[in-house]
């Protein structure tokens, strides 16, 4: 469930949060850190250019323990994939087989009659048993895994409160998403399915639209950046793209990790340019411009409207798909788990199981759809920003969580982004064909 819902929303955002595990460093709110200047690989600094070898030398920087814990934590959550859905799928199948579903769908109808507020009252129930049943495996894989490898800050009740939070408000969406889901889908007939992919794809960009002003803010706090040497260059490349943002915002995202990222995220008056606190600690101003360059890449490039139409054809199918699975498996099973049809609330464990599977299978595809966008937000990044060779220590400092150098079919398969070699080698060819001298520091 957690991993479809992150393949759903992933393509609407197209978020490019380039995350990197740092050590913790002391700086005041808002101001850089001062971090030692970047030193350019020699094979990296010549003219003319050899991109290979370039491309070679920078990876030949990460030390072999290092990449082999990053290997291994990426490599780990290919298998997450596959244990996430049969989790999910476990659990649900428990909801329908011992009528779970079909009692909470009657402790609704007992409490009103009213159809909506039966739906989000089920809503509820749902949400929260799934949160209960499933909070065990959530443990192990976003706390303590997440320890094991160095790459979350809080302890134990900080991130439970965090949990917290993100249930009330999973609750909340949830419950109002099928509530509207299920009032279409009582009045559209057999054509459930068409409008179903419909309202999906409305309300998750309107959670898209929110999600800047009211939902972040929930987690993390966010202050007006106020150091000129950061937040003028960053202006100053907003407005030479057309983006209509006065500001830049920091978030004190090292109190969840030491990761660093920035986002240019919502629709029209929603729209902010944000970098966490992690981000100003760790990275020189080189490194800062390519990573705020390749986020206005999504924002000039309409990457969350071609995210929105991607995403309705993806939906499309796999409400079509729902529909053919669920007919055939109510008229086989319907009875046994109390589930009177389609338009019955107590169906959701059974549309959950099948989009489940159906996100599993088309992991590769909708990897491809987001890894496509994020080429295209380098690619222009390298051109807003020009630090060819900042943006190589950035894909360094992602390759601290993600492997560097996959396979071809491993990377198809499995990036969401493209991988450090794939982003490195763009680096060094632009740089190559702009003839940029070694930017941000010496060369060694």
């Amino acid at each position: 469930m957690i991993r479809m819902v992150k393949k759903i929303s992933g393509m609407i955002f197209c978020c490019a949060l380039i995350a990197v595990p740092v050590l913790t460093q002391e700086a005041s709110p808002g101001s850089i850190a001062s971090p030692p200047a970047f030193t350019v690989p020699a094979a990296a600094a010549t003219q003319p250019l050899d991109v290979k070898a370039a491309v070679d030398a920078y990876l030949a920087t990460v030390p072999a323990d290092k990449r082999a814990r990053s290997d291994a934590y990426f490599e780990g959550g290919y298998w997450l994939i596959l244990w996430d859905f049969v989790v999910t799928a476990l659990v649900m199948w428990l909801m329908l087989h011992f009528r779970w579903s079909a009692r909470m769908r009657g402790l609704a109808e007992r409490i009103t009659r009213f159809r909506p507020l039966q739906t989000v009252i089920y809503g509820v129930q749902f949400i929260l048993a799934l949160t209960l049943i499933t909070f065990p495996w959530t443990i192990y894989e976003s706390y303590f895994r997440e320890h094991k490898y160095g790459l979350l800050n809080q302890t134990f009740g900080p991130w439970l409160q965090d949990q917290l939070i993100m249930l009330a408000v999973n609750t909340l969406l949830g419950a109002l998403f099928l509530m509207l889901l299920f009032g279409v889908i009582r009045r559209t007939g057999k054509n459930w399915w068409v409008w179903g992919s419909v309202i999906s794809v409305i309300f998750l960009a309107f959670v898209f639209l929110i999600s800047p002003v009211f939902i972040f803010p929930l987690f993390n706090k966010y202050t007006k950046l106020e150091d000129p040497r950061i937040r003028d260059p960053i202006l100053s490349m907003a407005r030479a793209n057309g983006i209509p943002a006065t500001d830049v915002y920091e978030f004190d995202a090292s109190r969840q990790s030491d990761r660093v990222s920035a986002n240019v995220s919502g629709f029209a008056g929603t729209t902010r340019i944000s970098l966490n606190d992690n981000l100003l600690k760790r990275c020189t101003l080189p490194e800062i411009e390519t990573t705020m360059g390749h986020e206005m890449g999504h924002y000039v490039l309409s990457h969350q409207y071609k995210g929105l139409v991607f995403l309705a054809v993806v939906l499309v199918i796999g409400f079509a798909f729902l529909n053919w699975a669920m007919n055939f498996s109510l008229a086989r099973w319907g009875q046994n788990w109390g589930v009177r049809g389609i338009t019955d609330v107590a169906v959701v464990p059974l549309g959950v199981l099948i989009f489940s599977f159906y996100f599993f299978v088309m992991t590769p595809v909708t990897n491809t759809i987001t890894r496509t966008m994020e080429y295209e937000a380098d690619m222009y990044g390298l051109n807003a920003a020009q630090q060819p060779d900042g943006e190589a220590e950035i894909d360094l400092k992602l390759g601290e969580y993600r492997k560097l150098d996959p396979g071809p079919v491993e990377e198809f398969t499995f990036f969401d982004h493209p991988s450090g070699r794939t982003r490195i080698t763009a680096a060094m060819r632009w740089k190559a064909e702009h003839l940029q001298p070694a930017q941000g520091g010496s060369v060694k």
